[in-house]
């Protein structure tokens, strides 16, 4: 097993030994309870289904409570798939924590969900600096200027910087120290900063750097 699932609680900062002063993001990692088990011979390959968090029952439909309750648990809150080579030291309905799949000094990469801000223009999605405020420019202080040729190629190419969503996407934070597990509060203290806001899920699972 390489992977956890966790809650972001926020930014803070520890000492190290050395009188270090060292900003961490705290995550609480679980307990993530094995909802499913997929093996090579039954599914085509081997992971493990984890469960963190709880729901109401009223607000999950009936299969996904039954699937939940065979771990026999409640509705949780999220659930996460991870591939593992070797799935049978676990049995559906147990408890993994940190502390049994991380150490210490481990890098790890973080998967989170940025903040969403909405529609915003080139200027605060791409950081343009916009057109000059000149004499003459009238209405066009903001805009992205020009965003293709004439007739050749007679398209805008895929990709182009413009205005749209910005934020509310899937992002990876790869190779984080653990500074801390604290295994009595199911926390992790990651050097740095994750993805995400304050309450937010994130996936921690071993880094794939070397």
């Amino acid at each position: 097993m390489h992977g956890l699932i966790g809650r972001k609680l926020g930014m803070s900062q520890v000492f190290t030994e050395q009188g270090t002063l060292v900003p961490v993001t705290v995550i609480q990692t679980g307990p993530c309870t094995v909802v499913q088990k997929k093996t090579e011979q039954k599914d085509g390959y081997a992971a493990l289904q984890l469960g963190f968090g709880s729901r109401r029952p009223q607000r999950v439909s009936k299969p996904v409570a039954g699937h939940c309750q065979a771990a026999g648990s409640g509705p949780f809150e999220v659930l996460r798939e991870f591939r593992t080579p070797e799935v049978e030291g676990y049995e559906v309905g147990n408890q993994i924590t940190a502390e049994q799949i991380f150490q210490t000094g481990e890098r790890v990469d973080v998967v989170g969900r940025t903040k969403g801000r909405g529609y915003t223009g080139v200027m605060k999605r791409h950081g343009m600096s916009g057109t000059p405020a000149s004499h003459g420019t009238h209405e066009y202080f903001r805009h992205g200027g020009a965003i293709g040729n004439c007739a050749y190629p007679g398209k805008i190419f895929k990709g182009k910087s413009m205005a749209g969503q910005y934020g509310n996407a899937r992002t990876t934070t790869k190779n984080l120290r653990i500074v801390a597990i604290r295994s009595e509060e199911h926390l992790v203290l990651v050097h740095g900063a994750v993805p995400g806001a304050r309450g937010g899920i994130v996936t921690l699972s071993k880094t794939k750097k070397g």
